[in-house]
């Protein structure tokens, strides 16, 4: 299910990233009294009353011919399209401007829901001061602070209550949902094309649960499947095709909804940190990965290039040795066949569950083999574990005293799971538990 989408917009220096910090909890953006420090697009998730939601911050919107400020006006209107509610800041300390007019009417043209903010307002006295923004024409203006976060649970009772009902993916529970993520250019909508132009396929196309994105239904080998295409084909402008970063937040939406995801990494151009960026989204999200390495015809090959490259692939993505590592062509199909077989692998251990009398019977094999360590004087005790939940595979150890549960020694426990029960394409999460 994907999650709804708030962007925080206004002129420079108004306090949007520190706004955005308060909403995530957490210093994500740059804060610092100077316009124009936020020039990207900024991510995260945030919750409010069991709503959990995305924000995105954004740089100050400035109507100006400089090349800088174009980039920055631009990268806010990718964000008031991918958003569901905009958060329109004000300085109340300032007054409405020119500038904020400015920003008004670009907001207007948006037609997405907008609750104006009227941040810096510090105290009960300053208040006065907010009805000048009624003339806005967007509705009631929320005074807040965020220096000293005031406000900011009426605004968010305001913006939730924006929020369209978004439902979950209402599908037979045996359709593997993967998705196709990666930088631009690196082959997703051609291999997308590729899987739906396979012999004994059959295909049908209906509109996704996402404004910009199109389900494929696709049945291969016994199995039915849906494509989640991220490849951005609906691009519009040409500041689409000038940035790697428009792609995030469909990115996020995708892996939100997947069972599977497959990270694209481009042969011909090999790997770069935005590869491990994309990915980091999905292992984080707790979905099976696959990494597919697409455009291998390019590639002059011997008997040792593919060894190499993978060895180069676990070197920049050490995070990532639970899952398989696919090469394949798009363009010519060679190696294609060995993607589906792969995807369902990985989506049947992302729901595996096991038995707990053997689960714990490969526990105490491992303690056998590596004795709990010792701190200061305090031994860990694994006294019983159990699975707890499946997408991805969650077990929890009882032990003596969490805190004795050293990363290495989880890492370890892990490793015999796997090496028990595959979990080939998946993470797996274990948490420590003092037993009560």
């Amino acid at each position: 299910m994907r999650k709804s989408v708030a962007a925080i917009v206004g002129r420079p220096n108004v306090g949007k990233s520190t706004i955005f910090n308060r909403l995530v909890g957490e210093r994500i953006s740059i804060v610092e009294d100077t316009p124009g420090v936020t020039r990207d697009r900024v991510y995260a998730e945030a919750d409010w009353l069991s709503t959990v939601f995305n924000v995105i911050d954004t740089g100050g919107i400035e109507m100006s011919d400089e090349p800088l400020l174009v980039q920055m006006r631009q990268q806010a209107e990718i964000a008031i399209a991918e958003s569901d509610v905009i958060i329109f800041l004000l300085n109340g300390r300032e007054g409405m401007t020119a500038a904020d007019e400015e920003v008004a009417k670009i907001l207007y043209k948006s037609n997405k829901p907008v609750v104006v903010a009227v941040n810096k307002i510090d105290n009960p006295e300053m208040r006065e001061k907010i009805y000048e923004y009624y003339a806005l024409g967007f509705g009631e203006p929320y005074p807040i602070s965020g220096a000293h976060g005031l406000g900011l649970g009426d605004l968010l009772d305001a913006v939730v209550g924006y929020f369209p009902e978004i439902q979950g993916q209402a599908s037979d529970e045996d359709t593997v949902y993967f998705s196709l993520i990666g930088r631009p250019n690196v082959g997703k909508s051609s291999l997308v094309n590729a899987l739906l132009h396979e012999e004994r396929v059959i295909v049908s196309e209906q509109g996704g649960t996402t404004r910009d994105a199109v389900d494929t239904h696709l049945h291969k080998d016994g199995q039915d499947f849906v494509i989640i295409d991220t490849a951005g084909m609906r691009k519009r402008g040409k500041v689409y095709e000038a940035t790697e970063k428009y792609s995030v937040l469909r990115a996020l939406k995708a892996i939100e909804r997947s069972d599977v995801v497959l990270v694209l990494i481009d042969a011909e151009t090999g790997i770069r940190e935005q590869d491990k960026k994309i990915a980091g989204y999905a292992h984080e999200a707790g979905r099976s990965i696959i990494i597919t390495v697409n455009k291998w015809d390019t590639v002059e090959t011997d008997e040792n290039t593919m060894k190499e490259f993978e060895q180069k692939v676990r070197a920049h993505f050490q995070y990532l040795d639970y899952a398989p590592i696919v090469f394949l062509s798009a363009k010519t199909k060679k190696r294609l066949h060995t993607l589906i077989p792969a995807i369902k692998t990985a989506s049947e251990n992302h729901a595996k569950r096991v038995q707990t009398n053997t689960l714990n019977d490969v526990i105490m094999d491992a303690l056998a083999m590596n004795p709990t360590p010792t701190v200061k004087g305090k031994r860990l005790k694994v006294l019983y574990t159990t699975q707890v939940a499946v997408k991805p595979p969650s077990f929890v150890v009882f032990v003596n005293e969490p805190e004795l549960m050293h990363f290495s020694y989880r890492r370890f426990l892990e490793n015999r799971i796997r090496d028990a029960f595959g979990f080939v394409g998946t993470p797996i999460k274990i948490f420590a538990r003092k037993r009560q």
